[in-house]
């Protein structure tokens, strides 16, 4: 099964991501991971990303899919995968349909995580992450140590209140189209409540996954 999720910054993806891919038995995949992977492996994408982020660019579609085609081919993601953050705009998620159709795949359902702008300001302002894992934290002020690998948590100058309402404009602007394009193909797209508990949301996900 390969599973798109969709929602704005602070919805709790990242979160509700690690869950449902270690339910489901498939790897979880954001483009920061599979970017620093490849660079890490040092393959011919992999150098062509490294290239344009030594040069403080951003890695172009094109680079960023040609290196998701090369995970879906791995034994790795033979049972499917968890995509987070691998779709942002209208143009990803068209890139990464045709991609998947050359191997003979496609997305099986979109969830999209669905929280109030209110909500979102609360839970980001409130929000902490490990700087050598990246790991979030609610309720940690910076300066705590993270409870896996032992890092410092630091508060991101984007979880700052204007820097999200900044986000979140980017987000209507540029991924909220995604879903209108999802429909159009009459995809399946489901959406969550993605406020309250963890495990609530969690079971939310599962079920609209097992339909």
């Amino acid at each position: 099964m390969i599973v798109v999720l969709l929602g704005p910054p602070g919805a709790g993806k990242g979160t509700q991501g690690e869950r449902i891919a270690q339910r489901l038995g498939i790897p979880k995949i954001a483009t920061g991971d599979v970017l620093r992977a490849a660079v890490r492996d040092g393959t011919e994408q992999g150098l062509a990303a490294k290239a344009f982020m030594d040069r403080g660019d951003l890695v172009p579609d094109s680079v960023i899919l040609a290196i998701m085609k090369e995970v879906f081919a791995s034994p790795a993601a033979s049972k499917g995968a968890l995509l987070d953050g691998v779709v942002r705009t209208v143009p990803q998620a068209d890139g990464l349909s045709t991609m998947l159709a050359e191997l003979g795949r496609k997305v099986d359902k979109y969830l999209l995580f669905d929280v109030s702008d209110d909500e979102l300001v609360k839970r980001l302002g409130g929000r902490t992450v490990c700087d050598t894992c990246q790991t979030p934290y609610r309720g940690l002020e910076p300066g705590s140590r993270c409870e896996k690998c032992g890092g410092t948590l630091v508060r991101r100058k984007d979880d700052e209140p204007e820097s999200i309402r900044n986000r979140l404009q980017v987000y209507r602007d540029q991924t909220e189209p995604v879903i209108k394009w999802v429909k159009e193909r009459n995809m399946e797209l489901v959406e969550i409540d993605a406020a309250g508990d963890l495990d609530d949301i969690t079971e939310r996900a599962m079920k609209a996954l097992e339909q």
